[in-house]
């Protein structure tokens, strides 16, 4: 008796999932030749085709860079590179900005990390002083704040910047 209701459970269970196998799978959405990729900090990226985006938010700090906001910013990828940027006191240094974030300060081998934001390169020193490499006209700035201080303060000094190598490195 047992083998019958196992028998009849189980053919009562294919017919079930029968029509389910029948049924038509709707077509794969067509790519609309434009998309976004999101590269993430651990490295895998993501793709979204552009006509599935109805708007994109950036939530948190007040950090998140508004897109759109100034067409004649300069793209994230322009700051990517080594920077020869002055010191306030008449020399010189390099800053090298990478794709990943992080940075680099010949001047004391210092590591850091950059954001752009606003159309800006905003550089957090891991030994608390902070730079941005900003637009200025046709040239680039780089503004030095001492410790303590955030971006939106007087900085320290303003000097000329020059990306010596204007493409990724």
């Amino acid at each position: 008796m047992h083998k019958i209701l196992v028998a009849a459970g189980l053919a009562a269970l294919s017919l079930s999932a029968l029509p389910a196998s029948f049924a038509k799978t709707p077509p794969a959405k067509k790519d609309s030749g434009s998309s976004i990729v999101l590269v993430f900090k651990d490295g895998h990226r993501q793709t979204f085709n552009l006509a599935d985006i109805s708007r994109v938010e950036f939530s948190g700090s007040g950090t998140a860079p508004t897109v759109g906001s100034n067409p004649d910013s300069p793209a994230r990828g322009r700051y990517v590179g080594k920077w020869i940027v002055g010191d306030g006191n008449g020399n010189t240094f390099i800053i090298t900005l990478k794709e990943d974030g992080n940075a680099e300060r010949s001047l004391r081998d210092i590591h850091g990390t950059w954001t752009y934001v606003n159309g800006d390169a905003l550089i957090t020193w891991d030994d608390g002083a902070k730079d941005a490499i900003r637009k200025a006209g046709s040239k680039f700035e780089k503004y030095a704040y001492g410790g303590g201080k955030s971006f939106s303060d007087e900085p320290d000094n303003v000097t000329s910047a020059q990306n010596t190598t204007p493409k990724p490195i």
